[in-house]
C-alpha cells in the first residue's frame, strides 16, 4: 500500500549478519534445488546491503517449496527473520477484496457495470464511477493517503509521514469516515478517463461488501477465503495494533526538530488502511491464496480473467486489472499478483498465470515504502524473474 505519499550499530548489525550467516536457507523438502536458488539467495543479500532489516522469501515451482530469509529480525540482535513469521501485507489486501467483490457478482448481487452510488447512497460519489472503476483504479476519486493535483502539487490527506504520524500512529478511523474525507476533495479526473492509484477506491469496495451482506467486510474476507483455504496465521486486525506470533519488526526514519529518528513501527493502529491495506499474513497463507486464486478455485474461469485484463498503465508494461496486477518481468514473460507497502513493511506476492510459480516475500523496512521501495527493484525484478524459467 502506498502509505504516504540508522543508526551506524543497526547498520553494523545488519552487515555482521549476513557476513555470518549469509541467507537462512529452510527447504521443506530433500530435493536437489535448482541453479537459480543462488540468483534467489543473492537477491535477498543485495536487498540487505541496500537497507532493508531483514527479507524473508517463499518460492513455489517445478522443485516444491522453498524458504528462506536473510539480515536480522530485530535491529540490535543477530537473529534473522523466521520464514513462517507474520507480517502486514498493506495491498495486498486489495486482491482479497477484489476477490470478495467478484465472488458476490458471481452469486448476483451486483454488476460490474452498476453505479457505485447505486449500493452506497449517502456517499455523493459520482454516478458515472461504476464497481468496475473502483477494482481497476480509474475512477479518480482522490486518495485519502495523499494525491497530486493537475499542476503536479501535491494535497495531503491523513497525516502518515513523519514525526506527526509516529506520535498518532495509534489513532483509529472508520471505513466510512476515510470515504468521507477523499469525496469531499475534487475528483482527479473524469471517471473512466485513465489510471491512477487511489486508496479510496478499496475503501468503498469493503463499504460495498458490507451493504451488500449486512456483514463487515473483515468477515466476508475470513469466511469465503481464510477459512476454507485453512489460513489459520492470516488475520484482519482492525484497530487492533500488535502483530501475534512470530514477526519481524519494521521501522520508520523520520524528522523530529531537525535531527532524524527511527522508531519501531511494528505496532500501529492499522484502521487507516482498512479493506484497502491492513491483512497480516505469512508467506506460506499468502502462497496458499494466490495458488487457489490463480488455479481457478476461487472464481468461474470468466471472472478470473476478468480479474486479471489489465487496464494499461502509462510507461509501464503489463497493466492493473481487478484488484490484480499484470507485471511485466522478462520478454514475453508476464506475472500476476500484488505489491504491498504499509509502514515498516514492503511485500510481493506474484505467480505465474496459472499458479503453478509463485513468490511470496515480506521485506521490513527502516523507512517508509515510497522512498525505499526503489533501492530493491533490481533485485526484486530478479527474484521474479525466476518464475519465467
Amino acid at each position: 500500500m502506498r502509505t504516504i505519499r540508522r543508526g551506524l550499530c543497526a547498520l553494523l548489525v545488519v552487515a555482521s549478519a549476513i557476513a555470518s550467516t549469509g541467507c537462512r536457507d529452510t527447504t521443506a523438502a530433500p530435493i536437489q534445488p535448482p541453479a537459480d536458488r543462488a540468483v534467489l539467495r543473492q537477491a535477498m543479500v543485495d536487498m540487505v546491503r541496500a537497507g532493508a532489516v531483514g527479507v524473508q522469501l517463499r518460492v513455489h515451482d517445478d522443485s516444491g517449496d522453498w524458504t528462506a530469509s536473510a539480515g536480522v529480525s530485530e535491529l540490535g540482535k543477530p537473529e534473522p527473520p523466521s520464514t513462517d513469521g507474520r507480517f502486514r501485507i498493506g495491498s495486498i489486501t486489495k486482491t482479497f477484496v477484489s476477490t470478495v467483490i467478484l465472488q458476490l457478482v458471481a452469486e448476483g448481487r451486483l454488476g460490474l457495470d452498476d453505479p457505485a452510488d447505486e449500493h452506497l447512497p449517502g456517499y455523493g460519489i459520482d454516478r458515472r464511477i461504476t464497481v468496475r472503476m473502483l477494482l481497476q483504479h480509474t475512477s479518480g476519486l482522490f486518495d485519502y493517503t495523499g494525491d497530486h493535483n493537475s499542476d503536479g502539487g501535491f494535497e495531503a490527506g491523513i497525516p502518515l509521514q513523519g514525526a506527526e504520524y509516529v506520535d498518532a500512529k495509534m489513532r483509529g478511523y472508520t471505513l466510512g469516515e476515510l470515504a468521507r474525507l477523499a469525496l469531499s476533495k475534487p475528483a482527479r479526473f473524469a471517471p473512466g478517463e485513465r489510471w491512477q492509484y487511489s486508496n479510496t477506491n478499496y475503501v468503498l469496495a469493503g463499504l460495498l461488501i458490507e451493504k451488500l451482506t449486512g456483514t463487515p467486510y473483515a468477515t466476508q474476507i475470513r469466511t469465503r477465503l481464510l477459512i476454507p483455504l485453512g489460513m489459520s496465521d492470516t488475520s484482519l486486525p482492525g484497530a487492533e495494533p500488535t502483530v501475534a506470533g512470530p514477526h519481524a519488526h519494521g521501522y520508520l526514519e523520520y524528522q523530529r526538530d531537525g535531527r532524524t529518528e527511527l522508531a519501531d513501527i511494528t505496532e500501529l493502529n492499522p484502521s487507516w488502511a482498512g479493506s484497502a491495506g491492513e491483512i497480516i499474513s505469512t508467506t506460506a497463507d499468502l502462497d496458499r491464496f494466490l495458488a487457489a486464486l490463480l488455479g481457478g478455485r476461487l472464481l468461474t474461469p470468466q471472472l478470473l480473467q476478468v480479474m486479471g485484463t489489465p487496464f494499461p498503465v502509462p510507461d509501464r508494461p503489463g497493466g492493473f486489472g481487478l484488484g490484480l496486477v499484470d507485471r511485466r518481468v522478462g520478454p514475453d514473460c508476464d506475472v500476476y499478483g500484488h505489491t504491498g507497502g504499509i509502514h515498516g513493511y514492503l511485500s510481493q506476492l506474484y505467480g505465474s498465470k496459472d499458479g503453478a510459480r509463485r513468490v511470496a516475500m515480506s521485506i521490513t523496512l527502516n523507512q517508509d515504502p515510497d522512498s525505499q521501495a526503489g533501492a530493491f527493484i533490481p533485485a526484486v525484478m530478479s527474484i521474479l524473474g525466476t518464475l519465467c524459467r
